[in-house]
């Protein structure tokens, strides 16, 4: 299983793939002119815009925004930075860094093309690439498909990320078995999930920006203690990123590759996720959320996977492979390739016998609010499927997903961390094929919208 899946990841994340990221983020950003920065302030005070109130049922500015974060902020914000520092060297800090610059631009025209295309149903307004392949492109056929690569890349394959990361860290903080931690979180996940829209919604708004500021405060104290390190670190991070440190000069492909594929699994910007809960944001103006949502990739990448990134490098609890898996650098031996165990010794430098415990809290939280946030992506597409028709099989279809989605919790809970981040890999992979290219080919919409907002201001 093992090969097949790598067979599957090296052809879904070809080189093709990198350039076709990098490309997108940098024509949007210039067909935008840079929106990502010039409307920056906008950005933060679109978060609170009042519902437009249309009659159809719909989720605030700040709920969409709260539930886009929480698909964005989770394992791949601790476990995915230590993984990408593993493989790629400080160096892949900065090529997280360039996708998420660049990918606001991208999310921003997703969110908004998801806003200009979708549908209501009785639960709410609902939508995302689906809709806007369809509707924008006239292709019914692309659209059926992408929604199925949703259902399964998002809420069976990412899932098994997920878990594993809390997993992980809970067997190191707590000696917890991984299949009782993973019957826990099947636990809580259902009775969340099945409250729907408006409990998903809910529960994000209040858990996510709670977790995601004690997170970075903390990291802050953590980077305090050892600021006499953050020059150095940055100069690393910057020398590694083009290959002039003589110690990453051979891993250089790797260093942008890793960065490319964690900053992306972080941030979700191009991959459709974040276009799917916009559609179900209920607000005047199309672009508005797109502005929205181009905020909580920076929310994401610059705060929260910085604050894990210069943990671990000011600390040097880390250990760097080369290609042929022989160590570079070895500040973790002992923790192997238990990537997650590289922040929580970063916090025990500070605080003993600490940071095993609070990662694993953290991570829990972050963890869970992205499940809810694949289930509703996933959801949403199942509802996008059965097009309003046969309201009995559309139930039956839900309940039959969510336990396929519980049984790909235990999966991910019993399985290694490699063939897991691998199968993850693939599932993002797939969506965003489909959804860049329809982004390049649909954007002339979004920036008619954006526009038209820019008018009114």
């Amino acid at each position: 299983m093992e090969r097949i899946v790598d067979i599957v990841n090296d052809i879904v994340w070809s080189p093709a793939l990198v350039a076709i990221l990098i490309f997108a983020g940098l024509y949007l950003t210039i067909r935008t002119r840079c929106v990502q920065v010039r409307r920056l302030g906008l950005m933060a005070r679109l978060l609170f815009a009042p519902k437009s109130n249309s009659g159809t049922k719909g989720i605030s500015s700040f709920q969409a925004f709260c539930v886009a974060l929480a698909g964005r902020v989770g394992t791949g914000n601790i476990v995915g930075v230590a993984t990408a520092i593993a493989l790629g060297g400080p160096g892949a800090v900065f090529w997280m860094w360039v996708t998420a610059f660049f990918g606001a631009s991208t999310a921003f025209t997703e969110s908004t093309l998801a806003q200009l295309y979708r549908f209501p149903h009785h639960t709410g307004w609902r939508g995302g690439p689906a809709c806007y392949i369809e509707k924008g492109l006239g292709q019914r056929w692309l659209g059926v498909i992408f929604a199925v690569l949703t259902i399964i890349g998002y809420g069976l394959l990412l899932t098994t990320v997920q878990t594993n990361g809390v997993t992980s860290a809970f067997a190191n903080a707590f000696h917890f078995s991984p299949l009782a931690t993973g019957i826990a979180i099947v636990v809580l996940l259902g009775l969340v999930i099945i409250g729907g829209l408006t409990r998903i919604s809910r529960v994000a708004s209040v858990v996510t920006p709670f977790m995601a500021a004690a997170y970075i405060i903390f990291a802050l104290i953590i980077i305090g203690f050892h600021w006499q390190a953050v020059p150095g670190v940055f100069k690393a991070i910057f020398a590694g990123a083009f290959g002039a440190d003589p110690l990453f000069g051979g891993i250089v492909g790797s260093t942008i590759s890793m960065g490319v594929k964690r900053g992306l699994f972080s941030n979700e910007a191009g991959e459709g996720g974040g276009a799917i809960v916009s559609a179900s944001a209920d607000v005047d103006h199309p672009a508005k959320q797109g502005l929205v949502q181009a905020f909580s990739v920076y929310v994401d990448t610059f705060f929260v996977c910085t604050a894990t990134a210069l943990m671990i490098l000011c600390t040097g609890t880390y250990n760097v492979f080369g290609a042929d898996g022989t160590p570079i650098i070895s500040g973790a031996p002992e923790l192997g390739s238990n990537y997650v165990g590289f922040t929580q010794s970063a916090i025990d430098s500070v605080f003993g016998g600490f940071g095993s415990a609070f990662v694993a809290i953290a991570l829990a939280f972050f963890s869970f609010t992205t499940l809810m946030a694949y289930y509703f992506y996933a959801e949403s597409s199942i509802f996008y499927l059965f097009d309003g028709k046969d309201k009995k099989k559309e139930t039956a279809v839900i309940w039959i997903y969510r336990l396929c989605m519980f049984g790909c919790v235990i999966f991910g809970a019993l399985n290694q961390a490699g063939v897991v981040w691998k199968v993850g890999d693939i599932g993002v992979g797939i969506t965003t094929w489909v959804n860049v290219i329809v982004l390049l080919l649909l954007c002339p919409q979004a920036l008619k919208a954006l526009r038209e907002l820019e008018s009114q201001k």
